[in-house]
């Protein structure tokens, strides 16, 4: 393809338009990376963004960068979500995983219906929203109009920046030929209540504490079912015709966020070679780059890096290719489109922990940056997009010919 390179750090094709957008936007994450990493100390203090933090990603446009055009948005393509992701998380995991979980609730509001996103952008086209889909947290009761929502939901990231919330919920009706369904609610901050829970070992400046609604009433145009994410048109498809917003929202959950274990495996790496390039051990004065075994452990965490970035890109670009085509996959792709954001993850992971281990005893100090890498690689690897044991059963089960034990695909 003419004009068609590559980026060398990372491996990216670039060329067209779409990719020029996308290669802007990653940029711009770029040139925050040395401010990012300076002020990571203060957020894992905070336990959150500090304001200016916050003020950088607005400014840059980064929250917006899967938003509608129609309402001020970037409307980039889907892989914008791991690749910005990824820049970010080379400075900080945290703010990369805000980023990357904030803006894609942008995305996600583009299905709804038309009413909900008035309801939000008309007023504030920046606001931000979080999230919490988790659904047997919630409980929810059709009434005339709406619904009426309480619950107690763990994990909301980023939540104290938001002005709204989407709560997943369990939904029941007086009717029992009806069933149990479920269903997000667009919550705005007024019904609900943040609980100051999160202090963990991992990702500590994402914020992430639980919030509890105790009775709400959320009227129906500020809800969707998740069946109507599964894939093809939604309620808001009159309005963003996009096949962006035509995606499978939870066949691709894990690459809303799986671009920040990158980022973070990326960084580790990188660091480690800069450091062992001039390192000497500490009891034979040995040069370390100069041992193959440093150079082995190089090579296998560089290659399952590089391995996790091409099934995450290759995985959203060809979701977006079937979506341009109006093809909806089927329960054996989403199962596969799970299975590989978990592996993916996963070998991030790995290579964190190889890196760690051969680090030695200077990776302990947290005057450093390495304990902090470790730490958010095994919180981020904690998220149950992440589990491959649960991934792997699933698609498992899909590929014996069993039911899919995942009800939101």
């Amino acid at each position: 393809m003419a004009g068609v390179g590559r980026e060398p750090s990372t491996g990216r094709q670039i060329g067209g338009d779409g990719d020029r957008a996308v290669a802007e936007m990653v940029a711009r994450a770029r040139a925050l990376i040395p401010r990012l990493r300076d002020r990571a100390v203060r957020t894992e203090e905070l336990r959150g963004l500090p304001p200016e933090t916050e003020r950088d990603l607005h400014d840059a446009g980064l929250f917006r960068i899967v938003q509608p055009r129609r309402v001020g948005g970037s409307e980039l393509d889907y892989v914008a979500l791991v690749d910005c992701g990824e820049m970010l998380g080379r400075a900080d995991a945290s703010v990369a995983w805000n980023l990357a979980n904030l803006a894609s609730h942008h995305w996600m509001l583009a299905m709804f219906d038309r009413r909900a996103q008035d309801v939000v952008w008309d007023k504030d086209p920046d606001a931000l929203i979080a999230s919490s889909f988790i659904f047997p947290a919630g409980r929810a009761k059709k009434v005339d109009g709406g619904y009426q929502l309480r619950g107690s939901w763990p994990f909301s990231s980023g939540v104290a920046s938001c002005e709204w919330n989407m709560l997943a919920s369990v939904v029941s009706s007086d009717d029992e030929a009806d069933g149990i369904g479920y269903r997000i609610f667009l919550v705005h901050r007024n019904d609900y209540r943040i609980l100051d829970t999160w202090n963990a070992a991992g990702l500590r400046g994402t914020g992430s504490n639980d919030v509890e609604v105790r009775d709400a009433f959320v009227a129906e145009p500020l809800t969707i079912a998740v069946s109507d994410l599964a894939g093809g048109p939604t309620p808001g498809s009159a309005v963003n015709s996009n096949a962006l917003y035509a995606l499978p929202v939870f066949s691709l959950f894990p690459y809303v966020l799986s671009g920040v274990a990158l980022g973070n495996a990326q960084a580790c790496l990188d660091d480690y070679v800069d450091l062992t390039r001039h390192r000497a051990s500490t009891y034979n004065r040995a040069k370390l780059g100069d041992l193959q075994s440093t150079q082995i452990k190089i090579a296998e965490a560089s290659a399952k890096i590089d391995a996790a970035r091409l099934i995450m890109r290759s995985s959203c670009i060809e979701a977006m290719a079937e979506a341009r085509r109006g093809h909806i996959p089927d329960m054996a792709a989403k199962t596969r489109l799970r299975r590989d954001g978990a592996y993916s993850v996963n070998l991030c992971t790995e290579a964190v922990s190889l890196l760690f281990a051969a680090s030695g005893a200077r990776g302990l100090f947290t005057t450093g940056v390495l304990q902090r890498q470790f730490r958010d690689a095994h919180a981020i690897n904690s998220h149950l997009a992440f589990n491959f044991d649960a991934a792997g059963t699933n698609y498992g089960r899909v590929a014996l010919g069993l039911p899919s034990e995942n009800l939101t695909l």
